[in-house]
């Protein structure tokens, strides 16, 4: 791929969703759209982006090209023990109300862990979880909640046990499993752009799952984020990033309370 091309795609990925295609990445570029290239049956790249330049729709086919989305249950688990605390805490002062919203969630791992973690704790509450993605295809499995015997390996026998039920095996004969019923109808899946803004939503969240999301935006697209995440926050509410993340350099009002977790203004920690 010829620097122009490349140029004008990372224009277009920053324009459309935020995302900073980072120099030296051409080569990962050129391959991730290579299948709609043949699909399309256009001659190369440079026709491609002719493509793009007049279809809202293969637009979005290039956002889900490119897009990220790696994740797996119990990631970063410490996030999660946490939220159960602040939960736990906030049943105990009287709450029985609670909204969450993981941003950037892939194929789902992430809130189905969440509400695996939740569940015991918000019995006989009014809870639920929106998660929402870029990436269509990512959001089409999620909604799913079908995953393979290697995917739910990290989630703990005994929250396998309430969390987890037998699924048709898949077409080459390998177990599947399906998140249980009463976890899948208190999550939400949407697309959501995050350099959409003002998001659409009104919130107030508890708790923000946005993990490993940021590593792939430039600094005024983070600081956009943050800016909504805070608006959105309940007194006291959770933001949480990714290990290797941080708000350094994003102009906002939440405190710090420890590594990749941030706090609304009015909570207790």
């Amino acid at each position: 791929m010829d620097p122009r091309t490349f140029r004008a795609f990372q224009e277009l990925a920053r324009q459309e969703a935020g995302i900073f295609l980072r120099p030296g990445k051409a080569a990962l570029v050129r391959a991730r759209l290579a299948r709609r290239v043949r699909e399309l049956n256009v001659a190369g790249e440079e026709a491609y982006l002719e493509v793009l330049r007049g279809d809202r729709d293969e637009v979005t086919r290039f956002l889900d090209a490119i897009s990220t989305s790696f994740t797996r249950f119990f990631r970063e688990p410490d996030h999660f023990d946490l939220v159960a605390e602040a939960v736990a805490a906030a049943r105990a002062a009287g709450q029985e109300r609670f909204r969450f919203w993981c941003a950037g969630c892939a194929s789902g791992e992430e809130p189905y862990t969440l509400a695996m973690v939740l569940a015991p704790l918000l019995a006989g509450c009014d809870w639920k979880i929106l998660a929402t993605d870029l990436s269509t295809p990512a959001l089409a499995r999620a909604t799913a909640g079908v995953y393979s015997d290697d995917e739910i390996e990290p989630v703990p026998p005994l929250i396998r046990q309430r969390g987890l039920e037998r699924a048709a095996p898949a077409p080459d004969g390998r177990p599947r499993w399906s998140v249980a019923a009463a976890l899948r109808e208190r999550i939400s899946f949407a697309r959501l752009n995050l350099a959409a803004r003002p998001y659409p939503m009104r919130g107030p969240f508890d708790a923000v799952l946005c993990r490993n999301v940021m590593i792939y935006f430039d600094q005024d697209m983070r600081a956009g984020v943050v800016a909504e995440v805070e608006r959105l926050l309940a007194p006291g509410g959770l933001l949480l990033v990714g290990h290797s993340e941080t708000l350094s350099g994003s102009p906002t009002r939440l405190r710090s309370i420890r590594p990749s977790v941030y706090q609304q203004a009015g909570g207790d920690q």
